[in-house]
């Protein structure tokens, strides 16, 4: 039971850190408007970048221990 609650939650939280990230580049970037090929990740964008890999981790982590239990 809690390794559900735990894989909902970070499920949500993955969610919502990915919607953070995509909502600062805009919706030229999508479409391959936007010019840059490397940009360095700082301040806020490097702790959303971390974030989202921590949360996936957790998220696969969880799904995986779900099956085998």
């Amino acid at each position: 039971m809690i390794i559900d609650i735990i894989q909902i939650v970070s499920a949500i939280a993955l969610i919502v850190v990915i919607v953070l990230q995509n909502r600062g580049s805009g919706l030229g970037a999508a479409f391959g408007g936007e010019g840059n090929v490397y940009r360095a990740r700082r301040s806020i964008e490097k702790v959303l970048f971390q974030l989202t890999i921590i949360l996936a981790v957790i998220f696969f982590v969880t799904a995986f221990v779900n099956i085998l239990y």
